[in-house]
């Protein structure tokens, strides 16, 4: 590969470039790398390469560096724009949430507000929530789980009070 009389051909990878542009210092290194590449793969002598680097910093334009590398394998073009995702027109539809999730957590919030009257409602609502979710590949685990919590907390709460008022009116005859 070091023969003195190697011709490159026109690098058709520069996707975008004029020859005659000027290289930044970006081309620069991309060309140092590609050079990096084919020295380490074994495509290059030592000399080769240290001669065809010292050329890539001195490039002016495109073009020459294009020159440099024409002979090696140059990889995956360098991306140009940021990969943009899937347009949500192509995407499936989210799943629907399941309206008992809702109504679960909607009457925990409410044991706050109702003295805990909304308490039984929201526990019942959250086992038949997660048990459709389960079955019908829904959204709203979240919900219905915290309709449950919530719910299971408040009768937890008003049955310790009632087992508390029952003790201190036993106690206190």
């Amino acid at each position: 590969m070091s023969n003195p009389s190697w011709q490159p051909v026109p690098w058709p990878g520069q996707q975008g470039h004029q020859p005659s542009m000027l290289a930044a210092h970006a081309d620069r290194e991309r060309a140092v790398d590609v050079l990096r590449a084919g020295f380490a793969e074994g495509r290059l002598q030592q000399s080769e390469y240290e001669r065809r680097i010292e050329r890539a910093y001195q490039a002016r334009t495109v073009g020459e560096l294009t020159m440099l590398v024409a002979d090696l394998p140059q990889g995956p073009a360098p991306q140009q724009q940021q990969m943009m995702g899937v347009p949500r027109t192509f995407l499936p539809p989210p799943p629907p949430t399941n309206g008992k999730a809702i109504g679960a957590l909607v009457c925990g919030v409410g044991t706050f507000f109702s003295a805990g009257a909304s308490a039984i409602p929201a526990v019942i609502l959250g086992h038949m929530a997660r048990k459709e979710i389960r079955e019908r590949g829904e959204s709203g685990d979240g919900m219905a789980v915290g309709g449950l919590v919530l719910g299971w907390l408040s009768v937890a709460f008003w049955a310790l009070l009632i087992v508390a008022i029952v003790v201190a009116g036993a106690s206190n005859p």
